[in-house]
């Protein structure tokens, strides 16, 4: 079931950058794309354990293995999803023309600054 979605045009270090965000029971998909296609797809969730301080596992599905920019651009948004509280786990499609920081840090931005959870 969709709870909701949100659908946004960002300008990310010069180039049109499209984000769709939908919630729905069990998890949120983000997808950003500049290249009008999926691009790398990647799952993050937290790991439930015993310890105080929570863990957060990020693997590639789809797409390319070797970008650590865009796994750690992965946990940066399911930690953001952890603190506000959700439990819900993030499907992350990234279709990027540049894997910079700059980049990386816009699309966190961007998703942050309008997120559904």
């Amino acid at each position: 079931m969709n709870d909701g979605k949100e659908t946004l045009r960002k300008n990310v270090i010069g180039n049109k950058t499209d984000v769709v965000i939908c919630a729905y029971d069990d998890h949120f998909m983000v997808i950003a794309t500049q290249i009008g296609s999926m691009g790398t797809i990647l799952q993050a969730r937290k790991e439930e354990g015993v310890s105080i301080h929570p863990t957060f596992s990020v693997s590639v599905l789809l797409g390319k293995r070797d970008e650590p920019m865009l796994v750690a651009c992965a946990r940066q948004i399911i930690e953001h999803i952890s603190n506000a509280g959700s439990s819900r786990s993030l499907v992350l499609s990234l279709g990027l023309r540049d894997h910079s920081l700059p980049t990386l840090k816009g699309i966190v931005s961007a998703v942050t600054e309008n997120c559904l959870w």
